[in-house]
């Protein structure tokens, strides 16, 4: 019976139910997908010791970074398909059972930092929440509309991080290579007056591919589970509950939007920690019948704050004709690149921010 249910469960993982986070919340309001690098695509990573085990496969930069604080409240949001919000379907279903991973990296700038280069501190972890009968951290996940909720530590230092969230599939992890792993990262600027700088993993290297939480057979009753990498900071992992678990939803599913919002997000933190850039933007016009030149500049600046940047930018378009490579960005609010996808691929919107060649 154990060995059909393997065979079972494989035929269904390698059909179906594959996901992706991509939606953020903090403090109960909605930042879609504007700071999450979304990954190509919806398929897991199986080996621990690619640098992909970081950020996923050739994830593509953020539209902007959410603004936050030391001890605020943030939710990450998982679904099968882009661009998906509704909770008719499961967040990752076809038996995908694992647990559930918040990590964070401290960068010098999150919207250019490289996942495998960080260095990364768990921050929230949930495995095995019932063992009567066995209840997974992804069945907790499905009962909330894909929501995973979690308090960034209050003493860490401020500052640009990115944020790993990660979900272990371990349906087909009872032999080498089996278990499957769904991360998205996240840009991040956290404000606040601590100075804690927590002990750190690298990806890859936090995991190996025999711990026991890694390679397992999940087909067994199970009393316990040993989550894989470190302990969180700052909190404890759920004990495992001798009763069954309430799969009650704890998220206001009924509330949950069916679209990213159509506007960037303002910081949800306070105004004392919002990030401050000032744009100064310089352009030249030469009159075609005089030598005689006007060069014109503006500047903007924004209340100043805990972390100021100043950004040159200028305005450039595609070359006629121009297209873009497969998996490439093709549009989305303040795109100005090639909308015109290579042959055998179509450009898709994931979000209002975001649409990809596929």
């Amino acid at each position: 019976m154990l060995f059909s249910a393997v065979l079972l469960a494989a035929a269904v993982g390698s059909a179906s139910a594959h996901a992706t986070f991509q939606e953020l919340w903090v403090n109960g309001v909605d930042q879609g997908g504007y700071c999450v690098r979304l990954p190509q695509s919806n398929s897991p990573i199986t080996s621990v010791s690619t640098n992909d085990i970081a950020c996923n496969v050739n994830a593509h930069p953020a539209i902007g970074t959410c603004t936050l604080n030391a001890g605020d409240s943030v939710t990450v949001e998982m679904h099968q398909q882009p661009g998906d919000r509704t909770c008719a379907n499961e967040a990752i279903g076809g038996d995908h059972y694992g647990p559930i991973n918040i990590y964070l990296a401290k960068v010098t700038d999150a919207t250019s930092a490289v996942g495998s280069s960080s260095s990364w501190f768990k921050i929230s972890e949930m495995g095995l929440p019932s063992s009567n009968p066995d209840y997974w951290a992804t069945e907790v996940l499905n009962d909330n509309c894909g929501h995973y909720t979690f308090t960034i530590p209050s003493d860490i230092a401020p500052g640009q991080y990115l944020l790993r969230a990660e979900v272990i599939a371990l349906h087909v992890a009872s032999s080498p290579g089996g278990a499957q792993f769904y991360a998205s990262c996240y840009q991040l600027n956290i404000g606040g007056s601590g100075s804690a700088t927590p002990p750190t993993v690298k990806f890859p290297g936090a995991y190996s591919a025999s711990d026991p939480g890694i390679l397992i057979n999940i087909y067994t009753q199970l009393d316990s589970y040993t989550i894989p990498g470190p302990a969180p900071y700052g909190t404890s992992s759920p004990t495992v509950a001798g009763t069954p678990w309430p799969t009650t939803a704890t998220w206001n599913t009924k509330g949950q939007p069916s679209t990213d919002p159509t506007t960037p997000p303002g910081g949800a933190g306070s105004s004392s920690t919002t990030k401050s850039t000032t744009t100064t933007t310089t352009t030249t016009t030469t009159s075609s019948s005089t030598s005689k030149s006007t060069t014109t500049s503006s500047t903007t600046t924004t209340s100043s704050t805990s972390k100021s940047s100043t950004t040159t930018t200028t305005t450039t378009s595609s070359a006629p004709g121009a297209t873009q490579t497969k998996y490439g960005q093709c549009g989305g609010q303040g795109y100005t690149g090639p909308t015109v996808c290579a042959s055998g691929s179509t450009c898709k919107s994931s979000s209002p921010y975001y649409s990809q060649c596929l």
